[in-house]
């Protein structure tokens, strides 16, 4: 007979005490049985969300979270397993250059995502714009896609990590999602399950992210560092900036246009950038310090890997992207220089226009979002396209519009200065 129950647990947490590692263990446990209900676990979230857990606390919580799942081996790979995790942004498509960019570098990319929550993008959905392609693979299949072309992105089976995925679902539904305790061991949680060898964390900071200022940031980082190196995972972080969207598209399908401009050795300079930085990072995690990454995007190696990849999972690379049926152009405000284009709005706009969901059952367009003709920095006349929203459903035009008024879009005389993409680096 155990000596725990929910409502103590929950008390404990409410009044501002450290769980126990035995009240941890039971409770996550219990919550995966069935035994702890969803209300009682929301109000754990919510005092957790309120007062924090320390150290120990999300370590522990982290292992209970792995405990309650299966934990994947590479051991039988050849090559070294290396991955990267985003906190989530707008306009950040950078796994769909950077998995086949490291592959092509002789790295092994198991890279396990996940779909789109409100104004961030998912990667499976943004690959289920291309034609035939699977997100959804046996662990056998998983494997061999590894194998034969070094990097597959596809969702994680059932069997990892099963607390996050029913904790994940029910944060999103009880304002809960912010408290970095939580998020940090979300993530944390299927990283070390998945038995990656190294990993480097993308970590957002800005109006487009879920940690909005620095410091909230660089304390999500830390925390997530601390827990993967304790596992034995070899684990760097890079802070990056989200207050504007990453390159020159938001949306499922536009993404992927502009991921594959990246890999044909064009594409937007802020994205090659922070695809470049990733790639170095995972590599040197791998041990493979030797690897030139930006000579595999000039050369064709990397684009070669994208295709096998996508083609390993029944997509069709040469298959022409959907196009949306309608657009409509936002115009600059005025003449000078752009100093504002907020990664929030144009993220809550691109949702609204079909790119996102409001509840994880929802289908989403693969054609819709937004394009952008210009980023902070660049002149722009009165007048002249600034956006291009696309949709299949015309009367969503109304409420993207409305995402974009107010402080969204400024424009100035001066310009704002050179933009750092990448903001700080801890490991």
């Amino acid at each position: 007979m155990h000596t725990h129950d929910a409502i103590s647990v929950i008390r404990a947490k409410r009044d501002g005490h450290a769980l126990t590692p035995g009240q941890i263990d039971w409770v996550i446990d219990a919550y995966v049985r069935g035994e702890v209900a969803d209300e009682q676990m929301s109000a754990l979230a919510m005092a957790t969300l309120l007062n924090g857990m320390d150290r120990a606390e999300i370590a522990r919580w982290t292992a209970a979270m792995i405990a309650s799942g299966e934990r994947m081996d590479f051991g039988a790979l050849p090559l070294p397993t290396t991955d990267k995790h985003s906190t989530g942004g707008v306009g950040d498509k950078i796994t769909l250059p950077l998995a086949p960019l490291v592959a092509a570098c002789g790295a092994a990319v198991p890279q396990l995502s996940g779909r789109g929550l409100g104004h961030t993008g998912g990667t499976l959905d943004k690959l289920e714009a291309i034609p035939g392609w699977r997100a959804r693979l046996s662990g056998d299949e998983m494997m061999t896609v590894l194998r034969d072309t070094g990097a597959v992105i596809c969702a994680a089976g059932e069997g990892l990590a099963p607390a996050d995925r029913k904790l994940y679902a029910l944060r999103d539904v009880t304002g809960t999602v912010e408290s970095i305790p939580l998020i940090a061991s979300s993530i944390m949680s299927k990283k070390i399950a998945e038995g990656t060898g190294a990993l480097v964390l993308d970590v957002k900071v800005g109006s487009g992210a879920f940690m909005k200022t620095f410091e909230d940031a660089r304390e999500l980082a830390a925390t997530m560092v601390e827990l993967g190196t304790d596992s034995g995972v070899r684990t760097v972080a890079l802070l990056t900036d989200m207050s504007t969207p990453l390159g020159l598209t938001a949306g499922n399908g536009l993404e992927v246009r502009e991921s594959v401009e990246v890999l044909a050795g064009g594409g937007p300079a802020d994205v090659v950038e922070l695809t470049l930085a990733l790639a170095r990072e995972m590599l040197d995690a791998a041990g493979l310090t030797g690897a030139d990454p930006e000579r595999a995007l000039k050369d064709g190696s990397a684009m070669d890997r994208w295709r096998r990849m996508i083609a390993a999972q029944g997509g069709d690379p040469d298959a022409p992207l959907p196009v949306a049926r309608e657009t409509h152009t936002v115009t600059a405000p005025a003449s000078g220089v752009l100093t504002r284009l907020d990664a929030y709005a144009v993220g809550l706009a691109a949702w609204r226009l079909g790119a996102g969901r409001a509840r994880k059952e929802d289908p989403v367009q693969a054609a819709a979002g937004v394009e952008l003709h210009a980023k902070p920095g660049d002149r722009v006349t009165a007048g002249a396209p600034l956006l291009t929203l696309h949709t299949d459903t015309p009367e969503r035009f109304d409420a993207a519009l409305a995402a974009l008024e107010g402080d969204a879009i400024a424009v100035g005389q001066e310009s704002p200065g050179p933009r750092r993409t990448v903001l700080d680096r801890l490991a």
